[in-house]
């Protein structure tokens, strides 16, 4: 409806009309031309062709913008490193678009498919930057020394407690199991970073090795079993973004 209402065509023949309606004192050019604009937004807004001819072309824009604003919004939050790369492997994807396109062995079909999967891919390593930054900065607001020094001092109370201190040995034994606990949380969160930014590595390296050899592929499915592992890999790092997300809530 909106599209079909607020085009420069419609409201130029629109104002017009009534312009004219107005100038000519004559109502019922007025009337037709109301008239014309109801039927045109009873009926154009559903309308199969200009939906596959306008309407549709026009959503995809619009879509396409607001998605590069969030990337661009997402890679503001990074730090200069993470930008770099993110920025590094989005130029990879285009080179690997563009030389695709150039590949006269390559199916239009079967290449969209394959370039739809470099897509989601770039999308993942964005997300999976920003988590790494966001597990990092929770690791370095903690310190690990102290919580060291805390769990030596609680086993040293409990082991040292007298027997008929029972409250006392209680409290350093609970202690104790939370402050332990929690570094074995932190050795998580920390297994998963170092995972993670191992996953990072191997897109950036394999959208490298694919940028090199697309040129003399014979067939898009011969780097769609190498996208398809790195796929397999980003979503059981994701599935492990979300336990991790778990221990830090």
């Amino acid at each position: 409806m909106k599209f079909a209402f607020a085009n420069p065509y419609n409201l130029s023949l629109l104002t017009g009309a009534i312009a004219a309606s107005a100038l000519t004192l004559n109502p019922i050019l007025a009337a037709a031309a109301l008239g014309a604009e109801a039927l045109w937004l009873l009926h154009a807004p559903g309308s199969r062709t200009l939906q596959k001819l306008v309407w549709n072309k026009r959503i995809e824009k619009m879509c396409t913008e607001m998605e590069q604003r969030e990337l661009e919004l997402k890679i503001a939050s990074l730090d200069q490193r993470d930008q770099r790369k993110v920025r590094e492997v989005i130029a990879e994807q285009k080179k690997i678009d563009q030389l695709a396109a150039q590949n006269p062995s390559f199916a239009g079909d079967l290449m969209r498919d394959e370039l739809v999967k470099s897509k989601i891919l770039v999308d993942s390593y964005v997300e999976m930057a920003l988590t790494c930054l966001r597990y990092e900065r929770y690791m370095a607001s903690i310190d690990l020394k102290d919580l060291d020094r805390d769990k030596q001092m609680w086993e040293s109370k409990l082991k040292f407690a007298k027997k008929e201190d029972v409250r006392g040995a209680d409290i350093a034994k609970k202690n104790l199991e939370i402050i332990t606990k929690r570094l074995e949380k932190i050795e998580e969160i920390h297994a998963y970073i170092s995972v993670a930014r191992g996953q990072l590595e191997l897109i950036e390296n394999t959208f490298n090795l694919i940028a090199d050899q697309i040129v003399t592929m014979q067939s898009p499915r011969e780097m769609s079993g190498q996208l398809d592992q790195l796929l397999s890999g980003v979503e059981a790092v994701r599935s492990a973004a979300i336990y991790t997300d778990g221990l830090l809530a």
